[in-house]
């Protein structure tokens, strides 16, 4: 159960229950101990998905909190909203553009088109979430509908073993090439690229925009995991490899930057952004009163296309 202040939420435990987690707690570390109900304050008007553990250290959901997490990887988090909550729906399109489904030995990927003859072509990591979880081709329909962007087209790449994939991965780079080699010899060219992912999906994405700056101009990154370095294996406390390679880049790419207020990742996205500030490249950043989740991310969708895809 959770009861609900202006600024704070009071997490009273079932029995069974002997720690809390959630974005705030970084997930997979610092459980909070739980004796009683616990106190925690956050940001006004904030987004908090959570959950307890048990004894053996295994997260389940809240018993008394229906609300369930917009999750594609996990079923016990659960939400709650602080007073003031304010979600920034993504706009709905009135046609949604079919997709293509296809396989490059293993991977898995997808393709939809807006409109006809394409301008750009939008990559998206983590494909199945970004087009069941996300909508991301629907929300490229809407703001073409609106006449807030151009005809593009969308991939969706599935990764295999994320974790690895992700993480500054030379054999998934290849992979990932041939895929994009692959949708244009069946669409023909691509054209314009931009680059999208979530946490390691969009560490990926900005590595490949520093790697290829030539093919990869314009980034859309939403909590990208930028505790990481390459041979590391701790997203929270290796080094922040790639902000050292984008200072010391010549060419940097046109990033659209989102970030949560709750997450551990939020220090690493300040530094990110304040990088791109010194360097003057062209950037937009946010931050929103929510964690490393889908309701952050989805909210991020709209304005970001806008941004590197829309009219200056």
């Amino acid at each position: 159960m959770v009861r609900v202040g202006r600024r704070t939420l009071t997490f009273i435990p079932p029995p069974e229950a002997v720690a809390l987690v959630g974005d705030f707690t970084d997930w997979e570390r610092n459980p909070l101990p739980l004796t009683g109900p616990l106190t925690l304050e956050f940001p006004e008007g904030a987004y908090v998905e959570y959950a307890f553990l048990d004894r053996e250290g295994r997260p389940f959901p809240d018993p008394d909190n229906p609300e369930l997490a917009d999750n594609p990887w996990w079923t016990y988090p659960r939400a709650v909203r602080l007073p003031g909550f304010r979600y920034e729906a993504p706009p709905e399109p009135q046609a949604e553009p079919r997709v293509e489904r296809h396989r490059l030995g293993e991977r898995r990927f997808y393709v939809a088109h807006t409109g006809e003859k394409p301008k750009a072509t939008v990559v998206a990591q983590d494909g199945v979430a970004f087009y069941r979880t996300a909508g991301l081709h629907k929300v490229a329909q809407a703001l073409l509908e609106a006449g807030e962007i151009p005809p593009v087209r969308l991939v969706f790449v599935e990764p295999l073993e994320r974790n690895r994939e992700y993480r500054f991965s030379e054999a998934y780079e290849a992979e990932f090439h041939r895929v994009l080699e692959a949708v244009e010899g069946a669409y023909g060219p691509l054209g314009e690229v931009v680059l999208v992912g979530a946490s390691l999906g969009g560490l990926f994405s900005l590595w490949q925009a520093w790697r290829h700056p030539g093919r990869f101009a314009k980034v859309l990154a939403l909590s990208p995991a930028l505790k990481a370095h390459p041979g590391g294996q701790d997203a929270y406390r290796d080094q922040e490899w790639l902000l050292q390679r984008y200072a010391e880049a010549e060419v940097l790419p046109r990033v659209y930057l989102e970030v949560g207020l709750l997450e551990w990742l939020l220090g690493p996205n300040r530094r990110f952004a304040a990088l791109l500030a010194d360097r003057k490249a062209p950037h937009a950043y946010r931050e929103r009163p929510s964690g490393h989740n889908w309701v952050t991310w989805k909210q991020a969708l709209a304005p970001g296309l806008r941004y590197l895809l829309g009219e200056a």
